[in-house]
């Protein structure tokens, strides 16, 4: 694993405090990424479907691993909700990297647990880390238990108690923590 490379959620962008974070933190390079809907728009506005968000990874990781003279196998993709989503399909679809890093993973919409995101998992055989608030409307931890054993590749957790969607910052050092000892 010899680089990061972080999307953003529906609503985020590039620069969340834990992207800036783990920037920071690491030893080894990490990219903060938007999606196009974000950089041709920066205000408010919905996010692209899917194909389109999974064909932004592609292009993007292409062009970060020539950059950074690496192949796409030694970067572990990953990102905030949305965008661990559409990392997590991407390399479903067959994208190569080393790992996939799942913050706020939207397991299903808030209030509609059987609206799950979660067929495309045994696709995924490579190392797993998820970082997920305990009361997480998006999913909880025993939602999670029934459908992380269907992901091929090893999954590390790592349960975040009293935060929601988006990490507080008081557990920043916990998730800087995780990942960087998840990566080595």
């Amino acid at each position: 694993m010899k680089g990061l490379v972080l999307f953003h959620g529906a609503g985020g962008n590039r620069d969340h405090r834990l992207f800036l974070a783990l920037e920071d933190h690491l030893d080894i390079p990490v990219a903060r990424c938007n999606f196009e809907y974000r950089k041709n728009n920066p205000g408010r506005r919905p996010p692209d479907r899917m194909p389109k968000l999974v064909a932004s990874i592609q292009d993007q990781t292409a062009q970060l691993a020539k950059d950074w003279g690496l192949k796409r196998e030694d970067l572990v993709l990953g990102g905030r909700s949305m965008g661990g989503r559409a990392c997590s399909i991407a390399i479903a679809d067959g994208l190569p990297a080393a790992g996939l890093l799942l913050l706020s993973y939207p397991l299903h919409p808030p209030k509609k647990p059987e609206k799950l995101r979660v067929e495309h998992f045994p696709e995924l055989d490579l190392p797993v880390l998820l970082i997920q608030g305990a009361s997480d409307p998006f999913g909880k931890e025993p939602e999670f238990a029934a459908h992380l054993p269907a992901i091929a590749g090893e999954v590390t957790e790592l349960w975040l108690e009293r935060t929601g969607h988006d990490p507080v910052p008081k557990h920043d050092p916990a998730v800087l923590a995780a990942v960087a000892d998840w990566l080595s």
